[in-house]
């Protein structure tokens, strides 16, 4: 479910450090947001991220 539709933005995962250098993994997830969007000319409900929501991508519907 974690995928953005427009872009593809995923989560992305890396190591948690700490002051020892210990290293755990860890995971960035994108701020995703299920909004109405034009698709193909129908109105379609997807998962969107904030950041392509702001900066004009796609509009809603």
């Amino acid at each position: 479910m974690a995928k953005d539709f427009i872009t593809g933005r995923k989560t992305r995962f890396g190591n948690k450090r700490s002051h020892a250098l210990n290293s755990s993994r860890r995971s960035w997830k994108p701020n995703l947001q299920k909004v109405r969007i034009l698709v193909d000319g129908k109105p379609k409900r997807v998962w969107v991220s904030a950041r392509a929501l702001k900066s004009g991508k796609v509009t809603r519907v």
